[in-house]
């Protein structure tokens, strides 16, 4: 047998085993909780790209931002372009890195959990983002045992993607995906400041 055949052989069991794979998998009948965290870039971006795939099926979607930065960012105005589709709250002062009021953040941390249930629950979503609120719960402004019982009360039509660095282990243990991030290089150590339509 030639290589080539040898090749051809190997893929064709290669796609039988995908197949039946395929034709096994089962709908969970609810929305999957997915993970993006790590400490390379991407986490938030690659949840937007998860929005403009859900808006493709025409699909309802929600995004409440946990922390608000200083800086306007192209995502946020391409979406609040799409308001009949893309229902976007950041919500209060957020909470940002330099607030240095502990209380203050609890409380903004607080209120965004609130709404993101509010939201969850309503039925009216197919998919939800809760970006960044893995750094709430990184600093203790949200409690990881209330986060997972308002996933699980979430209505079955909604799908949830919770973004940002150090995601909690019971987090990841309940989440159907979790994806890792791993910066390998980063132009901002090479002394190179953040790009628009790249970094924001």
């Amino acid at each position: 047998m030639s290589d080539r055949d040898t090749h051809t052989e190997k893929m064709r069991a290669l796609q039988a085993e995908q197949k039946k794979k395929t034709s096994e998998a089962r709908d969970p009948g609810r929305g999957l909780v997915l993970v993006h965290t790590g400490n390379g870039k991407g986490k938030s971006s690659s949840a937007f790209g998860v929005i403009i795939r859900a808006l493709g099926w025409k699909q309802k979607v929600g995004v409440v931002q946990f922390i608000k930065g200083k800086w306007i960012t192209g995502e946020k105005q391409f979406f609040m372009s799409l308001k009949d589709q893309v229902d976007w709250h950041t919500m209060g002062d957020g909470f940002t890195w330099d607030t240095q009021d502990r209380n203050r953040d609890i409380a903004a941390a607080e209120a965004a959990f609130a709404k993101a249930r509010e939201m969850m629950e309503s039925g009216n979503y197919d998919l939800i983002v809760l970006d960044e609120i893995n750094i709430a719960l990184r600093y203790d402004y949200l409690d990881v045992a209330a986060v997972i019982d308002g996933l699980k009360a979430r209505s079955d039509r909604t799908g949830v993607i919770l973004t940002g660095r150090d995601a909690r282990p019971e987090l990841c243990q309940y989440a159907d995906l979790v994806s890792e991030m791993t910066e390998v290089k980063h132009p901002f150590k090479a002394g190179i400041k953040a790009q628009r339509g790249i970094d924001f």
